[in-house]
């Protein structure tokens, strides 16, 4: 398995617009078809993120339902839902996806930060302490989303407390405006941060996606990427798909000689279990 990378594809997210890449899917049928066809490219992972009937990020159950039940019904694509969608939801609708679609993954964002130098996206700590033990109460992997280096600290720290238990897995976010920068420099920093049995993966935004994907596969590490992170192919010119961006890394992977991760053997290097 050390041979094996996984790509987790990130198709929507709470930001990007058909204004942004007219090609981006927003209804729950866009996105499952959206999935299916990046599994079929070699995506083991699908991060789910889900849009209200304007477009808007929702944490809305229903919508993650109908979105989680079009998926399933047409692959076996690992699923990891989102426990944020955006800012200002409660607990109950950042946890109420995960904790009854039961996926094998879902976000652990882990700390509060200035988003977007607009807004303030709040993971305070009596809610990473809940949502840690919900998680492990419903056998869903934390993904634990990295946009600081004291956000793997913390995370560090909940695994002495019993909220996060070990192996753990994460996700280093570089280049959210409020965030760590997406430089070579910060992802190599941030992976000698790593605890010795964890496992990890990495993505930049915007303009700077390809290089953290280059470096990230350069250090050893798994890959996210889709129009949540990026809406351009190359400098002008939009991506036609998501599967335009897991065709990529596919490429990149094989020029390293290593393999794209299939979803059972992602499922046994991250030690997931698949519930339903």
């Amino acid at each position: 398995m050390k041979n094996k990378v996984i790509i987790t594809v990130a198709t929507t997210g709470g930001y990007t617009s058909k204004a942004h890449n007219p090609n981006v899917p927003l209804t729950p049928v866009e996105i499952a078809d959206e999935v299916y066809k990046c599994y079929q490219a070699g995506a083991a992972i699908a991060h789910i993120h889900v849009r209200d009937e304007d477009g808007n990020p929702t944490m809305d159950f229903a919508k993650f339902k109908e979105t989680v039940d079009l998926i399933r019904a047409k692959c076996d694509i690992v699923m990891n839902i989102t426990t944020s969608g955006g800012t200002g939801f409660n607990d109950d609708e950042r946890m109420k996806p995960f904790a009854e679609l039961l996926p094998e993954i879902a976000s652990y964002d882990c700390g509060t930060m200035n988003w977007q130098h607009q807004t303030i996206f709040e993971n305070n700590p009596a809610f990473l302490e809940k949502l840690g033990h919900k998680m492990q109460e419903v056998n869903v992997k934390p993904e634990i989303e990295v946009f600081d280096p004291g956000m793997l600290y913390t995370a560090l720290h909940y695994v002495k407390t019993g909220v996060l238990k070990e192996p753990l897995h994460f996700q280093f976010v570089l280049g959210a405006p409020g965030g760590i920068a997406a430089t070579v420099e910060n992802l190599v920093y941030l992976k000698s941060l790593l605890p010795e049995n964890a496992t990890w993966s990495a993505f930049g935004i915007g303009k700077e996606s390809t290089p953290i994907l280059m470096t990230t596969l350069a250090l050893g590490g798994h890959v996210r990427v889709g129009m949540e992170d990026n809406s351009y192919l190359f400098r002008g010119k939009l991506a036609d798909s998501n599967v335009d961006f897991v065709e990529r890394a596919k490429t990149l992977i094989a020029e390293l000689g290593k393999e794209v991760a299939t979803p059972n053997e992602a499922r046994a290097i991250l030690g997931l279990t698949k519930k339903v």
